[in-house]
């Protein structure tokens, strides 16, 4: 595990927008509290909340939009700050950053030393923080985060320090909730579960969680050796003057270097820009990639710029002479699939268009999908946005009662009701013991009744048994009709509906 330093600048996107620790505020997304100040917590109002909520809980507070693009260009004064010290700083997202700290903390007299002063850079700077180092990003995190400025976590010591933390710290809600009903309150309480069952119940975001849990990575880098240089790099003459002129030359760049990477079948982790001034200054930015689109990309090319102006991104002092983005860490890329629209490869025209629309919905408008663990079609499938890569290197088994291929053409978002008969015109049951009452003989469905050519099954599903709440039995049959349709059919609680259609 290499260890990291993480600066923490808390309520970000309040202060992006004007807003002090002092100030009861909140920004809103879609109605919904994103961020808040401290001032407001204390009057009860909490990330999630709908507004009206908020504001009767606290008739005095500030509500302002989210503004992404100003959350982004004043977070680069931090930055800067912390780049003073150390020049490998990885902006991981508006308001965390973080850098190696073995080195640093050699130079300055050990990690406690840096750690303190790098937080007293970014208060000079202007800008409350904490700091803290750790054995990974994750726990670092929390480190800054932990008592009154942060903490140093010693060496190896990460999942002891992770162990008392509430489930909430990872951010995943329903897991979270299943999880403490299953008894399980803390991450020492979830890392202690063998990570084989824990994919086999929870999927895949629930074996990443568990990989956090453990004071591990999310992701187990396998970096590429003496691999070619895939470094992309624009020139302008005469320097371009304007900063959109740089911007819109970075997504071209970002597209090129998105090929190139593919091409050797890589992903790229870790980003670094450099951005060349025509008085011949260079600025360098490390950034978390993971997938980041050509447009997310240019985004941050856009931030760095605004950052060396002051916060006008529209001139650039003297000119940009040049711009370069080089994969800083590559991994062997685990397989994506980015086809839209039945294509096995996305053309520019398709990718221009995402892009637009992704800067108009947000990056969550456009997504694609990914095949992950589960049992039924739909469980199988995740939301992945356009442009990110897909969470690998994860447990997938093993899924009892899960059925087998081929796999289904349709898988509708809502199930559709069906009727499932036999001979004699009597319900088809499944019983406990998962007997069949009759063989089938006439399927219908939204009023459309066909006669049952070929069936075979049940696959039973007896999910979330520990859970009154949430357990469910289900089990799945194929059917094939006179019409020449097949389906995958679901009964559950005595009730039949279409999970999905054959082609």
């Amino acid at each position: 595990m290499t260890r990291v330093l993480v600066v923490w600048c808390p309520d970000w996107p309040v202060t992006a927008v004007g807003v002090d620790a002092a100030t009861a505020g909140a920004v809103v997304v879609q109605g919904q509290v994103a961020a808040c100040s401290a001032a407001a917590r204390a009057e009860g109002v909490r990330r999630g909340q709908r507004v009206r909520d908020a504001q009767r809980r606290c008739p005095e507070l500030q509500v302002r939009e989210r503004d992404t693009d100003a959350e982004g260009r004043l977070f680069e004064t931090v930055v800067e700050a912390v780049a003073e010290l150390t020049p490998r700083v990885e902006a991981v997202r508006p308001g965390l950053c973080a850098i190696p700290a073995r080195g640093p903390a050699r130079f300055y007299g050990g990690e406690e030393a840096l750690r303190v002063l790098v937080q007293d850079t970014v208060v000079e700077a202007g800008h409350d923080c904490g700091s803290g180092v750790a054995d990974g990003l994750f726990a670092a995190e929390l480190a800054a985060r932990a008592g009154q400025g942060g903490a140093v976590v010693p060496e190896g010591g990460a999942a002891a320090f992770l162990a008392p933390y509430p489930l909430a710290v990872l951010d995943r809600p329903e897991l979270a909730d299943l999880l403490r009903r299953l008894g399980i309150r803390t991450l020492g309480d979830f890392a202690a579960l063998p990570a084989g069952h824990v994919a086999g119940r929870f999927g895949t975001d629930g074996a990443l969680a568990h990989r956090l849990a453990r004071g591990e990575e999310p992701r187990p880098l396998a970096p590429v050796r003496g691999a070619a240089d895939l470094s992309v790099r624009g020139d302008f003459d005469p320097p371009a003057e304007q900063a959109e002129r740089v911007v819109f030359a970075a997504k071209r760049l970002a597209g090129e270097l998105h090929e190139g990477l593919a091409a050797g079948g890589l992903a790229c982790v870790r980003l670094e820009v450099a951005v060349g001034f025509a008085d011949g200054h260079v600025l360098r930015r490390l950034w978390r990639h993971d997938g980041l689109s050509a447009l997310a990309v240019a985004e941050r090319v856009r931030w760095q710029l605004s950052s060396w102006q002051g916060g006008d991104a529209e001139d650039v002092w003297g000119g940009v002479t040049w711009v370069e983005l080089a994969p800083d860490q590559i991994v062997p890329d685990q397989g994506r699939q980015e086809g839209l629209w039945g294509r096995t490869t996305v053309t520019d025209r398709i990718a221009r268009a995402a892009d637009r629309v992704q800067a108009l919905l947000g990056h969550q408008g456009v997504t694609r999908p990914v095949l992950v663990g589960g049992r039924g079609p739909g469980e199988r499938v995740m939301r992945v946005p356009v442009g990110d890569l897909a969470p690998a290197g994860l447990p997938e088994g093993p899924w009892p009662g899960r059925v087998s291929g081929p796999a289904p053409a349709v898988v509708p978002a809502a199930p559709a009701p069906a009727e499932l008969v036999d001979a004699a015109g009597a319900a088809v049951v499944v019983s406990a013991r998962c007997e069949v009452s009759a063989p089938p003989a006439t399927l219908a469905v939204r009023g459309r009744h066909a006669a049952v050519t070929g069936w075979t099954g049940p696959w039973p599903a007896d999910e979330r048994w520990w859970d009154t709440g949430a357990a469910r039995r289900r089990a799945r049959f194929q059917v094939t009709t006179d019409d020449g349709a097949a389906y995958l059919l679901a009964v559950e609680g005595g009730r039949w509906h279409v999970e999905a259609v054959y082609d």
